[in-house]
C-alpha cells in the first residue's frame, strides 16, 4: 500500500496508539473525580494542554492562552465563530474570510449572512498578495476574520504572523480566528483563536482542539457540567488526549524533506504530457495538487487504487463534489475536474512517488488514446 492522502487523514503513529492504550490502562479516570484515578486524569489533560500550546505558535515562546479538547476541527471551528459571535454586534457587522474555507467555517459564515451581518470573502485568484488583501479588507467595522493557514486542497498558505500583527494594529477589537488544521506544526501560528485537529498530525479521530488566547471571551457551544472552564463541557476523553499530546511529541514532518519529494513528484510529472500543476510556490510542500487533463479525478483515483496506492481528487468532506475552492484559486473548471492532490508525511518516500507516476502514465495512456 502507498498512502499519499494524509491531509484527508493520517495513520496514528506508534507513541500515540501506545498512549491511548496506556491511558486506558492506567488511568481511565473521570477528570472531574476527586480519587487519586481522577487526579491522574487531570494531569494528563493538564500536561497535555502545555504541549499543544507550546507547539502551537512554531517559536520557542508559547502563545499565552489556553486549549480546550474538542471532538474535532468542525466543533472547534464552530465553537470559535458561534462562541464569539455575542461580541460581533457590538464591535461592528463586517466579517472578513476567505473563499477556500472548509464547510464547517464556510457555512457558519452563512448563517452570519442569515443573522444580517455582512460577510465579505476574498478569493486568492483575485490578489497577488493575499495576506495583504485579507489585512486591507479590515476596517472599524469588522468584528471577526476568519482565515484558513493552510489550503486542504492545494497547500495554499498565508503568512499568519503576519496576518495577526496587521489585523490588530488596524483594528484591536477584530477578533481572529485562524483554521490551523492543516498549518499545525507547519506554519508559525498566531490568532485570538485557533483550532487545530488531532488525526491531521497521526493522533486520532474525534479529538481536536480551539486555542483562546487570553483575554478573549467566548461562549460555550456546548453547555452542561462545566468542564474545561466551562468552555466545553463533557467528561473529558482523557484517552485521546493523551494520544493526541504523544502524537504532537512525535511529530516528525521535515520540511526540507517534504520540499525535496514535492521537487522530486513535479520532476516526474513533467515527463509526462498535459499536466498542469495547481500548487505552486507559496504553497506547503506537503500537499501537492495537479491536474491529469483528459483524466477526469475519479478514473484516475479509482486506476490507482487497483495498484493499492491511495490520493484524493480534493477536500475529503467533498465526497466527490466541487468544493468550488480551486476555481478560487485560480483553477479552471476543466482543470479541476480532473484534479488529483497528494498530501505527504514522514514516512513517505521517492520510489512511492515513482510507483504514482508510473501508474498515471498507464492510466494515461490506456484513458487518452
Amino acid at each position: 500500500m502507498i498512502y499519499l492522502d494524509n491531509a484527508a487523514t493520517t495513520k496514528p503513529c506508534e507513541e500515540c496508539r501506545r498512549a491511548v492504550s496506556d491511558t486506558m490502562e492506567t488511568a481511565f479516570g473521570n477528570a472531574s473525580s476527586l480519587h487519586k484515578l481522577g487526579t491522574a486524569s487531570m494531569q494528563i489533560m493538564s500536561r497535555a494542554k502545555k504541549t499543544i500550546l507550546a507547539a502551537l505558535s512554531g517559536t520557542k515562546t508559547p502563545l499565552d492562552g489556553t486549549v480546550i479538547f474538542t471532538s474535532g476541527a468542525t466543533e472547534s471551528n464552530n465553537t470559535a465563530l458561534l462562541g464569539a459571535m455575542h461580541r460581533f454586534r457590538p464591535h461592528g457587522t463586517k466579517i472578513v474570510s476567505t473563499a477556500i474555507e472548509h464547510p464547517s467555517v464556510a457555512k457558519t459564515l452563512t448563517r452570519f449572512e442569515e443573522d444580517d451581518l455582512k460577510v465579505v470573502r476574498l478569493a486568492p485568484k483575485d490578489f497577488e498578495d493575499f495576506t495583504g488583501a485579507l489585512i486591507d479588507a479590515v476596517d472599524e467595522n469588522t468584528a471577526l476574520l476568519s482565515a484558513m493557514a493552510v489550503n486542504n486542497e492545494t497547500g495554499f498558505k498565508i503568512d499568519v504572523p503576519r496576518l495577526y500583527r496587521e489585523v490588530k494594529r488596524k483594528n484591536p477589537k477584530t477578533i481572529v480566528h485562524i483554521d490551523a488544521v492543516q498549518g499545525f506544526l507547519k506554519v508559525p501560528l498566531d490568532g485570538d483563536l485557533i483550532s487545530v485537529s488531532g488525526h491531521k498530525i497521526h493522533a486520532s479521530k474525534g479529538i481536536g482542539a480551539l486555542f483562546v488566547k487570553k483575554g478573549q471571551n467566548i461562549l460555550p457551544l456546548i453547555s452542561g457540567g462545566g468542564q474545561q472552564g466551562d468552555l466545553r463541557s463533557g467528561t473529558e476523553p482523557i484517552e485521546l488526549i493523551a494520544g493526541f499530546e504523544a502524537a504532537v511529541k512525535a511529530y516528525r514532518g521535515d520540511p526540507k524533506k517534504f520540499a525535496e519529494l514535492k521537487n522530486h513528484l513535479l520532476d516526474e510529472l513533467n515527463k509526462l504530457e498535459n499536466i498542469g500543476i495547481n500548487s505552486d510556490a507559496n504553497c506547503v510542500p506537503n500537499i501537492i495538487n495537479f491536474s491529469v487533463r483528459g483524466v477526469r479525478s475519479e478514473i484516475m483515483l479509482h486506476s490507482l487504487e487497483e495498484d493499492g496506492i491511495y490520493v484524493s481528487s480534493g477536500s475529503a468532506c467533498s465526497r466527490g463534489k466541487k468544493s468550488g475552492v480551486l476555481g478560487a484559486l485560480g483553477v479552471s473548471d476543466k482543470d479541476a475536474d480532473c484534479a488529483v492532490r497528494v498530501s505527504l508525511c514522514a514516512d513517505n518516500t521517492a520510489e512511492e512517488l515513482d510507483a504514482l507516476c508510473q501508474k498515471i502514465a498507464k492510466t494515461i495512456e490506456r484513458v487518452r488514446r
